[in-house]
């Protein structure tokens, strides 16, 4: 199970923090993604991180967010600076393992004037 949390209002320029929690250790065990879901939109893939700590992201985003993780808490954080109107959305963790793929449950974040 994942959780994700940070979620908030920000103007633009501002910055936010989302934390990607989950209930068990194996967490650490295989990568995880960010993705996003803008009003009006299909959910979009934002960016991901490899077991390895190899990360990548979508266009709009690089430079300006990074993911790492924090394998003792079994968590992974998406860090986002210079945020912008189209950052708006639902965000989303991902993980696949074992065949499986989790998804948390999604928290808001909202920039705007």
């Amino acid at each position: 199970q994942l959780l994700e949390s940070g979620g908030d209002w920000v103007q633009p320029g501002g910055s936010l923090r989302l934390t990607c929690t989950a209930s068990d250790s194996n967490f650490n065990l295989a990568g995880m993604s960010w993705y996003r879901r803008a009003p009006g939109k299909d959910r979009e893939w934002v960016g991901g991180i490899t077991l390895g700590g190899t990360t990548d992201f979508t266009d709009s985003v690089k430079g300006r967010f990074t993911i790492g993780r924090d394998k003792d808490n079994a968590s992974a954080y998406l860090e986002m600076k210079n945020l912008q109107p189209e950052d708006t959305g639902v965000y989303y963790c991902r993980q696949y393992r074992n065949e499986r793929t989790y998804w948390g449950q999604g928290t808001q974040v909202t920039v705007s004037s």
